[in-house]
């Protein structure tokens, strides 16, 4: 360093030497007592030699507590190249679970990942036009009314009282047709009120997709004890879908029409109590099917649609629900969709079925046949394991 404070810190040792005080020193320059010992210390520390005493050091830390280490550097590298390699997704996220597939314990957040990915240059794009890799996924297809309906719970929501609610949106994937089932509460009853309440407006389905919700499945300590939708389906002759675990976006025509639900309904129209919520609901749902025009309809609307198709709507025998617990089906197949990872296993809510090679890194239908009591595995339509299944 050049200038007055480097000859002020030569100059307040020559004094210190002569045998100054350091008080009269650091008073005639103008400095703290504390700073004329700061430099008397870095004098006497053996760092004299060439003047380098009076420089100025770096304040960086000599450690970094939280700094990755090149250890988990190259493990984050590594996963990324085996995902890369095998045309897979290789985005924080996915090397995220890779690392944990290996057993990695204290693994870096996303962030972190996201910002070794960036320091290494791994971020660029594939040249030429992308091919997706994705594997083949068993998706449901419906090509008229009540084929297939797409069914999800929102909430919890709140509104002015202050009252809690959910509401069991579903749609219908030919026609668009959309039901609004509000309830104070998911379980027992509630859930069963809804789906039935949805059934009465849009008719019976050949097919329910739902998520992995408990309430649609019942319990993880009774995997076979089938929870309160698979049983209303089954006794109604519906088969229940169930996507896989954590890929919300398996069910997004009703996610894409939650959001729909959320901006259009939650955050525009004032609710005072639970019968004004039901009745604001359904005209929101009468507003929607026949009001909304959609490009995948051709501009038409739900209703319009439905009036086009011309299918037969098969409607419940009686407006009032079943009561619950719903009796245990004895007939009907239920479907899991699941993506088989490198360990190999598949999961039954809860239970571990193993399944062979050529199922890793696939998606696989798992379905159960209840009055056969048998589970069936199938990669992309093709049955590779059996197992018996009964259903106690």
């Amino acid at each position: 360093m050049q200038g007055k404070p480097r000859q002020d810190r030569i100059r307040a040792i020559e004094r210190y030497s002569r045998g100054e005080s350091i008080s009269t020193i650091a008073s005639s320059l103008g400095y703290s007592r504390p700073w004329v010992y700061k430099w008397v210390q870095r004098f006497q520390k053996g760092t004299a030699q060439a003047g380098a005493w009076c420089e100025d050091q770096s304040t960086r830390p000599h450690t970094h507590p939280r700094r990755i280490s090149d250890g988990m550097v190259e493990r984050v590298k590594l996963a990324r190249l085996h995902l890369y390699n095998r045309g897979l997704f290789c985005g924080a996220q996915a090397i995220d679970w890779e690392l944990q597939e290996w057993g990695v314990q204290s693994r870096p957040s996303l962030r972190t990942i996201n910002r070794i990915l960036q320091r290494e240059e791994l971020t660029h794009r594939r040249t030429g036009r992308y091919e997706s890799k994705e594997r083949k996924y068993p998706k449901l297809f419906a090509q008229s009314a009540n084929e297939v309906h797409e069914m999800d719970y929102v909430g919890p929501c709140y509104l002015q009282g202050p009252i809690r609610f959910y509401s069991l949106n579903s749609v219908d994937l030919a026609t668009g047709r959309c039901a609004l089932s509000p309830v104070l509460s998911k379980a027992g009853q509630h859930t069963l009120d809804a789906i039935w309440s949805s059934w009465c407006r849009l008719g019976i389905p050949e097919k329910v997709q739902v998520d992995n919700e408990m309430v649609f499945y019942g319990s993880r300590q009774h995997p076979r004890g089938m929870g309160i939708l698979i049983r209303l389906c089954l006794l109604n002759g519906v088969e229940p879908w169930f996507i896989p675990l954590a890929e919300p976006w398996r069910n997004g025509v009703v996610e894409k029409f939650n959001d729909h639900y959320q901006n259009g309904f939650l955050r525009r129209v004032l609710v005072r109590g639970e019968k004004d919520l039901r009745r604001k609901s359904l005209a929101f749902e009468q507003k929607h099917n026949t009001r909304y025009r959609y490009s995948k309809l051709k501009g038409q609307t739900p209703e319009m649609a439905l009036k086009q198709c011309q299918a037969r709507i098969r409607f419940p025998a009686s407006a009032e629900a079943p009561r619950h617990p719903l009796a245990k089906p004895q007939e009907g197949r239920y479907h899991l969709v699941r993506f088989i990872r490198s360990d190999g296993r598949l999961d039954i809510f809860g239970e571990q079925y193993r399944m062979p090679s050529e199922a890793v890194y696939e998606y696989v239908v798992a379905s159960i046949d209840v009055g056969r009591e048998k589970l069936q595995v199938q990669v992309d339509g093709r049955t590779i394991e059996q197992y018996p299944y009964p259903m106690r």
